[in-house]
């Protein structure tokens, strides 16, 4: 119970920790003025009894409880606000601390962690220490600071009592350490639960195209079925293995409160208990395990805090790329690799590969799938890090730039164009968000796609579904095009961009490439043959290695693998059943 406070308290930021700390020590004088209650009914009673209920004891007795009773409305008031500030800013901070964090994870990461993992901590994980971390940790805080003050006020009545009181919170603690040991245990079931759930639910909705093509409905249902049958099973399993605790826990405060009643009177009718005191320990024995009764009952969430807090920390250790360059403008456009080699874990992409790309030219790879085309242009632009060998921007190492200073200088193209559920304006200006509407539809004008725009219902604020399915794939690259002319980077990537392009939108889309690419340095992956064959360089790669490079008329000259490439292309295009 303890170390999820803690944990948590460390999760925070250094504001957000004073506004909980603050938050303690008004919950431990919340407790106080919570005691105050039994003093001022000891002082009516030992007075009614003693024949000593004067003026003064009664005003003194009202103002402690009524003063109690204000410091306490104060308290828990302000508790609230700062309980409320500090988690809810918790998790919104965190969601953006995760997120910069991930912009600057090397690629290879979201290869080997689930989209379902990542999604449930930023969005799930992150939402539940919203709701329950705060408001958990001051409840039983509370509950318990509030138990520890009166078992105090016990042993000044009678050390009996008190004792009774610290054998009931004992035996509190060791049930809620065999409490959170289950709960440690069965968390990250439940964890991995959450996450398979999600993860399911995504590859099904991804791929409702394929299941529907394939009539794969019930295979696919049956999956979501299992994750959700298995999410209810830990879900049910937790619930009877903590119900348990709570039972067992429940039967001490009961005996505790039987044993102090039946106690005190059994002491009274001996002659070594007064009235008053018997009075108010039966008082008292309801009171302190009340508070452990909230304590306990919200406790068994603190498991979740500590599964969340584990869960966020876990993508904020992965190692980054180094970030720490500097914010450069480069003189120049050239683009230097040189002795690179590259691999995904144990698998080598690239092997030792080096070539030049001048300002303002045109350079095309080319080579059959898995050759390591995409990978290269990924390098380049420091999607990943090179394990050996460098890369130059400009003359300089791409290491010393700053990750956005680099980027400044990349526009991508990719065959498979990704829109995001916002406003088709917000989507073009993800290129330069401070661009003006002007400079924004000049762009979309180049990129040919202002006319289709303006017949949307609502124009350049027509709100997209996710990943842009409501429009077509010619009209989504155009719009990507768009995006790529108004950030107006001096490198284009365009990575087989053209592949999947329709003869009705092909002259649209080359006329809109013919903008972007316009005094630019260019590197293209392509298969289709007119767009590399104008490439001022070609680069051949097979395996991870560069095996020939040249304009496309040299290349057909040394009848190698581009030759048999492109033969091939027009032996394909020619043939006829």
């Amino acid at each position: 119970m303890i170390r999820a406070i803690r944990k948590f308290i460390k999760f925070t930021s250094e504001k957000n920790r004073k506004y909980l700390y603050i938050a303690i020590f008004l919950g431990i004088i919340y407790a106080l003025s919570d005691v105050m209650k039994i003093a001022s009914v000891y002082l009516i009673l030992d007075g009614f009894f003693n024949n000593a209920l004067d003026a003064a004891r009664i005003w003194l007795a009202f103002g402690l409880l009524a003063g109690g009773i204000v410091v306490m409305i104060i308290c828990k008031y302000a508790m609230t606000m700062l309980q409320c500030i500090a988690g809810y800013t918790t998790g919104a901070n965190k969601r953006l601390e995760i997120a910069e964090h991930l912009r600057y994870m090397p690629m290879g990461y979201y290869n080997k962690n689930s989209l379902g993992f990542i999604t449930s901590v930023a969005t799930n994980t992150m939402e539940n220490l919203n709701d329950i971390a705060t408001r958990v940790i001051m409840m039983v805080t509370d509950g318990v600071l509030d138990s520890l003050l009166i078992m105090a006020l016990m042993f000044f009545f009678d050390w009996r009592m008190g004792l009774i009181v610290l054998g009931v919170f004992i035996c509190f603690l060791l049930v809620q350490m065999a409490h959170q040991a289950i709960g440690r245990k069965l968390a990250p079931i439940k964890d991995k639960a959450d996450e398979n759930l999600v993860e399911d639910v995504l590859e099904y909705c991804e791929g409702i195209t394929e299941v529907k093509n394939y009539n794969l409905v019930k295979q696919a249902s049956s999956k979501i079925y299992d994750s959700i049958e298995k999410h209810r099973k830990i879900n049910t399993r937790m619930e009877l293995n903590f119900s348990q605790f709570d039972i067992y826990e429940g039967i001490f405060m009961k005996l505790g409160t039987v044993a102090m009643g039946l106690l005190s009177i059994f002491l009274y009718l001996n002659g070594q208990m007064t009235l008053p005191v018997v009075i108010v320990t039966i008082i008292a024995s309801f009171l302190v395990f009340n508070g452990l009764a909230r304590a306990c009952g919200y406790s068994s969430l603190l498991k979740n805090v500590e599964v969340c807090v584990d869960k966020g920390n876990k993508i904020l250790a992965e190692p980054i790329m180094n970030t720490k360059g500097d914010f450069i403008r480069p003189g120049n456009h050239d683009i230097s690799v040189k002795n690179i080699s590259f691999s995904y874990e144990e698998k080598e992409i690239i092997k030792d590969v080096s070539f030049d790309i001048k300002e303002n030219t045109k350079v095309a790879l080319v080579g059959p799938s898995g050759s390591g085309k995409s990978t290269l242009a990924k390098l380049i632009s420091r999607f990943f890090d090179v394990n050996k060998g460098s890369i130059y921007l400009g003359g300089r190492n791409i290491k010393d730039y700053n990750i956005d200073s680099l980027m400044r200088n990349f526009s991508f193209v990719f065959q498979n164009v990704y829109l995001f559920s916002d406003t088709i304006r917000n989507n073009i200006k993800i290129g330069k968000s401070d661009a003006t509407d002007e400079e924004m539809i000049e762009a979309c004008k180049k990129a040919k796609c202002h006319d289709f725009i303006m017949s949307l219902p609502e124009g350049y604020d027509t709100v997209l579904t996710e990943g842009g399915s409501s429009l077509s794939g010619g009209e989504r690259q155009r719009l990507s095009i768009a995006r790529a002319i108004l950030k107006d980077a001096p490198i284009i990537i365009l990575d087989e961009a053209t592949a999947n392009i329709d003869p009705e939108n092909e002259n649209l889309i080359i006329e809109a490439f013919n903008e972007l690419t316009k005094d630019k340095t260019i590197l293209m992956i392509a298969h289709r043959l007119k767009t590399v064959r104008n490439a001022d360089d070609i680069l051949v790669l097979d395996d991870g290695k560069i095996v020939d490079e040249g304009t496309h008329d040299e290349l057909m000259k040394h009848n190698g693998l581009y030759a048999k490439f492109v033969n091939e292309r027009q032996e394909a295009i020619g043939f006829k059943l």
